[in-house]
């Protein structure tokens, strides 16, 4: 009886051990996955406000306005519009086949 009871106690140790073990296990994955959350809410957050400053920065009256501003841009004006003279444009690629069935006739 004094080996069995050995056994048993030996055995109810390491049942013991294992179970502090898989709790702490436990924890520390729980730890984890609130921090895995708490990071994934912060780069939501952080997402919607990239959002949003891409929204307002896309907008023409702001661009037209940092281009005055820091560009020191002006609108354009016909008066000092320059023109290319000698530049010649092929025909649509539109024309082309209907001049090319007219020429069969």
């Amino acid at each position: 009886m004094n080996r069995l009871t050995f056994f048993l106690l030996a055995a109810l140790i390491l049942c013991a051990l294992s179970l502090v073990s898989a709790q702490h296990q436990a924890r520390t994955l729980f730890v984890a996955l609130e921090r895995g959350l708490a990071e994934e809410k912060q780069l939501d957050i952080d997402w919607s406000r990239l959002q949003y400053q891409q929204s307002a920065l896309g907008k023409s009256a702001r661009i037209a306005d940092t281009a005055r501003a820091q560009l020191k841009m002006a609108p354009v004006n016909p008066g000092k519009t320059q023109y290319l003279s000698g530049i010649v444009l092929p025909p649509p690629a539109e024309a082309a086949p209907a001049s090319a069935a007219e020429a069969r006739r």
